[in-house]
C-alpha cells in the first residue's frame, strides 16, 4: 500500500444483469476487465455476508457466511445443477436500477433449492461438499441456525418459541438437527456455491492484477449465529437479549444519534481468550479479500454503549475498548496485514493514537473537507496524508451530485475554485480529479460519481431502514468516454496499476 494507486468502490449487488441483483456472474468478470482497462489496482466492495431485515450488509446473520443473493444462477446451470428454464424469463424486478429485495428473496429460494437437488445427485459433488465442510468449520453452526430460524418463521433468535433451543441445549439441538436435516443441508450447499463462485471471481481478478478490498463490520447482529453459539463474548442475558447496544450519539446524520442495535462485546472475556475470536475472524476475512477495511475503527479505542432502557441513541456513554492489545495479538498471530481503518466520526486523541500505534492507513473523505470554506478541515485535500485512503464519499455519504446540490452558494464557489472546475465540467469530474491528485497512497472513486449519477443513486442513508442498498448501474452508463476519463486521471496523477500484466 506504499505506492500511488487507485480503485473503484462498487458493491456486487450494484452490478447490472438479469437476475434482479448483481451476482458473481459474467458482469462481475466484465467489471474486473473494466478495472484492468482503466489501469486500476483495487476493487472495493461492501461486506459479502448475509443480509437480514433492512437488507444492510452491516447487519448479518453471520460474520462469515456469504450472501446467497450473490450466487450466479447462470453458473449453476453451466455446471449442470440447474435447468435454465428455472430462471430464464423470471421477472426478478421491474426497475433495472434498483434491487427489489423482497421479490428476489421469494423468487430465488425455490430456484436455489432445485440447484441444491441437482448438486446432491452427483456423488463426486457430495465429496466436494464434505471437503468444504472440513475447511469451513463455521458452516455447521450457521446451517443449524438458519434452518431453525426458518422453522420459527424467520423470527429473530430472541423471539424463537422454544427457549431450550435459544439456549442451545444439547438435547434440543440434536432434535432440531434430525427434524430439519434437509434444510440444514440446503444451507451448507448454498454456502458451498457462494464460496466456490467467489473464489473463482477473486482468482480471475488477482490474475489480472486487481486486488479486492473487503469490508468487515465491527459488530455482529443480535440475531446471529455468533450470539447463539458464543453468548459469552457479548453482553447478553440468558435468553440472548442484548443488555446494552451499539450506536453513536448525535452526529451530522441525526440529532438523536444512531441506534445500531448490535450487542456490545464483553471485551473482558475476549481478553481472557487472548482475542481468539478476533484472530479467527480476521484470518477468515483474508481468505476472502486481499485488503480488509475494518468498519468503525473508533470502537476499538472507545465505543458508545447505549443502556437497555434507552429512549434514544443519546442515552449512552463512552466506554474503553480493547485498544492496542487486540491488534498486538493479531499481529503476533497473523503478521503484518494490509488493513484499512475506517477512522471516521468522533476521532479524539485516544482514537488517533490507536491509529498511529497500529500504523494502519486511515480514511479521508473529501466531501467533509469542503464544508469549511477556509480549508481547515482535516479532510480537505491539502490535509490528506500519504498513509491514507482517500474518497470523495463512501456508501454512507451522498453521491457528489447530491452533495454539491446541498452546499451553500459560498461552499459551491469554494469547491469550484479549489478544484479548478472548468465551464460546463460536471462537478463529479472536478471532484474525481481532485481526489486522484491528493497525496494519499490510495484513491478510491465511487462508481456512481464516475457515472455522474444523480442524488437518488445514493447507497445508504445512515439511521434509516428501508430504501437503502438498492442502487444498480446500467451497463450502458459505462461509456467509452467515462472509461477514458478514469484512465486519463489515473495516468496523470501517477496511479497506474504497478501489478498490471
Amino acid at each position: 500500500m506504499n505506492q500511488r494507486t487507485s480503485g473503484v468502490l462498487m458493491h456486487i449487488t450494484s452490478l447490472p444483469g438479469t437476475q434482479g441483483v448483481g451476482t458473481f456472474g459474467k458482469e462481475a468478470y466484465e467489471f474486473v476487465d473494466f478495472l484492468v482497462e482503466t489501469d486500476q489496482t483495487y476493487w472495493q466492495i461492501l461486506p459479502l455476508t448475509t443480509t437480514s431485515y433492512g437488507d444492510s450488509p452491516y447487519q448479518s446473520f453471520s460474520a462469515t457466511a456469504g450472501n446467497t443473493h450473490l450466487i450466479d444462477l447462470e453458473q449453476l446451470a453451466d455446471q449442470g445443477f440447474l435447468d435454465r428454464a428455472a430462471f430464464e424469463g423470471v421477472n426478478f424486478g421491474d426497475d433495472v436500477e434498483s434491487v427489489d429485495y423482497a421479490r428476489i428473496f421469494d423468487l430465488r429460494r425455490p430456484i436455489l433449492e432445485q440447484a441444491v437437488k441437482g448438486f446432491l445427485s452427483n456423488p463426486a459433488r457430495v465429496e466436494e461438499l464434505a471437503q468444504f465442510e472440513q475447511e469451513a468449520d463455521w458452516v455447521q453452526d450457521y446451517a443449524d441456525f438458519m434452518a431453525i430460524k426458518e422453522s420459527f418463521d424467520n423470527k429473530a433468535l430472541q423471539e424463537w418459541d422454544d427457549k431450550a433451543i435459544v439456549r442451545r441445549e444439547e438435547q434440543a439441538l440434536n432434535a432440531y438437527r434430525e427434524q430439519l436435516k434437509d434444510a440444514i443441508l440446503y444451507h451448507k450447499v448454498t454456502q458451498y456455491f457462494f464460496y466456490q463462485q467467489w473464489a473463482e471471481l477473486k482468482r480471475y481478478a488477482n490474475q489480472k492484477g486487481i486486488q479486492i478490498i473487503g469490508d468487515m463490520p465491527i459488530y455482529v447482529s443480535a440475531d446471529s449465529v455468533e450470539v447463539w453459539t458464543m453468548p459469552e463474548l457479548f453482553k447478553v442475558d440468558a435468553e440472548k437479549n442484548p443488555l446494552c447496544i451499539a450506536g453513536v450519539p448525535a452526529d451530522e446524520f441525526s440529532d438523536d444519534g444512531q441506534l445500531w442495535g448490535n450487542p456490545i462485546y464483553a471485551w473482558e472475556n475476549h481478553a481472557k481468550t487472548n482475542y481468539a475470536w478476533w484472530v479467527y475472524r480476521i484470518k477468515e476475512g483474508f481468505k476472502l479479500y486481499d485488503l480488509l477495511r475494518i468498519d468503525h475503527f473508533k470502537g476499538f479505542s472507545d465505543y458508545w454503549e447505549i443502556r437497555g432502557d434507552y429512549q434514544s441513541a443519546n442515552d449512552g456513554s463512552w466506554q474503553p475498548g480493547p485498544g492496542r492489545a487486540l491488534f498486538d495479538v493479531v499481529k503476533e498471530e497473523l503478521g503484518d496485514l494490509p488493513i484499512i481503518a475506517e477512522n471516521l466520526g468522533y476521532i479524539d486523541e485516544k482514537a488517533d493514537q490507536l491509529l498511529k500505534d497500529t500504523a494502519f492507513p486511515g480514511m479521508k473523505i473529501l466531501e467533509f473537507g469542503f464544508y469549511d470554506v477556509e480549508g481547515k478541515s482535516i479532510d480537505a485535500p491539502h490535509n490528506c496524508d500519504v498513509n491514507s485512503v482517500a474518497y470523495n464519499g463512501t456508501h454512507d455519504n451522498e453521491v457528489v451530485n447530491g452533495w454539491y446540490a446541498n452546499l451553500t452558494e459560498e461552499q459551491q464557489a469554494f469547491v469550484d475554485a479549489y478544484t479548478h472546475r472548468c465551464d460546463n465540467e460536471p462537478i463529479t469530474q472536478a471532484m474525481l480529479r481532485t481526489l486522484f491528485a491528493t497525496v494519499s497512497h490510495i484513491a478510491i472513486a465511487t462508481m456512481q460519481d464516475l457515472l455522474d449519477k444523480p442524488a437518488e443513486s445514493r447507497m445508504n442513508i445512515p439511521n434509516t431502514v428501508g430504501g437503502n442498498w438498492q442502487w444498480r448501474m446500467r451497463k450502458e452508463d459505462l461509456t467509452d468516454d467515462r472509461k477514458a476519463f478514469l484512465k486519463d486521471i489515473t495516468a496523470l496523477y501517477c496511479r497506474k496499476n504497478p501489478n498490471k500484466g
